[in-house]
């Protein structure tokens, strides 16, 4: 049985990124969304994941960004994937050469198959939680029912996901992955080290149960 990936987002320290990779951590997100109150620049990305060892992935958020601001980012910082969260289409999600996954705000369970659809360049679908005016990062959850047993492409769940509530989160989806950034924070963009390993500890329990049952 596969073991559920986990993410950790909005890394804004090297500090946060290292207690994450400690923790068992499969990835860290840096945000490049100004906006956002996780919002990093280059130099502060370069620096949040200096350290991050090979098989760790970094990706890089962006919300409806120009090429030249993907590309800024692409030419100076060590980034694995990109996560869009914006209006962005398929076609200028490839054009960087870069694997990538595409975020989507649930509204409705046709929701879920038709953006896979639209994507078939995506390596994965993330699922957040919709709030008008917001492209992600809410923290709050929204109807799992709403996403279909069998998705076209592997599930990313997000969206007000908390150590106290990612068990019931992978016993209901089975994702793929989960995404987490506010329910690990001990204010905005700053960790709570103790808060990403009670986390990383849940999922990894979660999946030892599946395991030890399927034997």
């Amino acid at each position: 049985m596969r073991r559920t990936r986990i993410k950790i987002c909005g890394i804004t320290r090297a500090e946060d990124a290292d207690a994450a990779v400690e923790a068992g951590a499969d990835a860290l997100g840096l945000v490049f969304y100004p906006p956002s109150p996780r919002a990093v620049n280059v130099g502060q990305a370069v620096d949040a994941v200096s350290n991050v060892p090979a098989f760790v992935s970094v990706t890089a958020l962006f919300v409806n960004p120009t090429v030249e601001e993907v590309q800024r980012v692409l030419d100076s910082v060590r980034i694995d994937l990109i996560q869009f969260h914006g209006d962005e289409d398929d076609d200028f999600c490839r054009q960087f050469k870069r694997p990538y996954i595409k975020a989507l705000r649930v509204r409705q369970a046709s929701d879920v198959v038709a953006s896979c659809l639209r994507f078939p360049g995506a390596l994965a679908i993330l699922l957040d939680s919709y709030k008008p005016g917001v492209p992600g990062g809410t923290g709050e959850t929204f109807d799992w029912s709403l996403i279909p047993e069998t998705p076209p492409k592997p599930i990313i769940l997000a969206g007000g996901l908390e150590p106290e509530n990612v068990a019931s989160a992978i016993t209901q989806i089975r994702p793929f992955a989960v995404d987490i950034s506010g329910g690990v924070e001990a204010s905005k963009g700053i960790k709570d080290h103790c808060k990403i390993e009670e986390f990383v500890n849940e999922v990894y329990r979660v999946d030892q149960h599946y395991r030890e049952a399927s034997d």
